[in-house]
């Protein structure tokens, strides 16, 4: 999977060269069209120092000219079945920015206890931010977390000067130095067994397996950095164990499937929701939970993949049909 998407970034960072010319519609036209900058246009490239001044911590730039900032909540105790999830786990509250022909686009999701869901969303809509959808990830929290996702559309230092006031309604703590990576885990084994590698941010080892379609939210094309990947994190417990959380996106078709895969390795769905509103196609996100030998939960993630990748490689098949 990973193989076949960067082949098609390639391609599509080809025709983006080439724009100014009569290209056929399809995937890797509008991905280029996106990652150049709009469909409908030149866009200013985003002002990094300006939107991190607004942020008050610094940015990190991701491919396909996404500007993303995370807000660990550091603050939180949140156990689940006898664990305290690190933050890199399941409390990584995020914003991204990417621009766009008419100013920028702001996505992401703030963590959040109950208490701080009405006074945030105020803050959001009053700064002309729209929540998108309020829920939980995981079950059997203590205490209750909730995840509110949100989108923008305008000034990027204005959309950043929105979402910064609604964090600094909750208890996220400022930014620190991240921790430093811990391999506790045998990242090799899940490597393998998941097919794509993955990286360590402090004990927790992180896999992003991006979707081969081009997805759109209000007219923008989404590269994977805008939160449209596949999404598994393992946390170490003792002795090869882990606890395993993220979310598998995924097409109307799939999501049975999925649910079937990943229940039959001893894996429990804990959510079925929406992040987007506008998104086209439209995606479903599900989240996972499960306490066992790394690697073998890692077989297990991989059978869910292996649910959607049947799809993909009909679409990659279909591309190169029409070459």
């Amino acid at each position: 999977m990973v193989t076949m998407y960067w082949r098609w970034l390639a391609a599509a960072s080809v025709l983006g060269a080439c724009r100014g010319s009569e290209i056929a519609p399809g995937p890797a036209t509008a991905l280029a069209a996106s990652f150049a900058g709009s469909e409908h246009g030149p866009v200013v490239p985003l002002d990094s120092a300006a939107i991190a001044q607004a942020m008050g911590r610094a940015g990190a730039t991701q491919p396909g000219d996404v500007l993303r900032f995370n807000l660990p909540r550091g603050d939180l105790t949140v156990m689940v079945d006898g664990i305290q999830l690190k933050p890199a786990l399941a409390l990584g509250s995020y914003a991204v920015f990417k621009a766009t022909h008419s100013g920028a686009i702001a996505m992401g999701d703030l963590v959040l206890q109950q208490n701080e869901i009405e006074p945030v969303m105020s803050r959001l809509e009053a700064g002309g931010i729209d929540v998108t959808a309020v829920h939980h990830h995981v079950l059997r929290q203590t205490p209750p977390i909730y995840y509110m996702h949100f989108h923008g559309m305008g000034n990027a230092v204005t959309l950043a000067q929105a979402i910064r006031a609604a964090v600094d309604l909750t208890s996220t703590p400022p930014p620190s130095p991240p921790a430093p990576p811990t391999l506790a885990l045998d990242s090799a084994g899940i490597a393998q067994a998941l097919g794509t590698s993955g990286k360590l941010n402090g004990i927790v080892y992180q896999v992003s397996v991006p979707r081969l379609e081009t997805i759109v939210e209000d007219g923008v094309v989404l590269p994977p950095a805008m939160g449209v990947a596949h999404v598994m994190n393992f946390q170490p417990t003792s002795g090869g164990v882990a606890a395993i959380t993220g979310d598998f996106v995924l097409l109307a078709d799939e999501v049975n499937p999925v649910i079937r895969a990943l229940r039959g390795h001893g894996i429990e769905v804990t959510a079925l929701h929406n992040h987007m509103l506008h998104d086209e196609p439209r995606l479903f996100f599900m989240h996972f939970w499960a306490v066992a030998d790394a690697v073998q939960l890692a077989r297990g993630l991989r059978s869910g993949l292996d649910a959607t990748e049947r799809r993909e490689r009909r679409h990659d098949n279909e591309g190169r049909r029409e070459e």
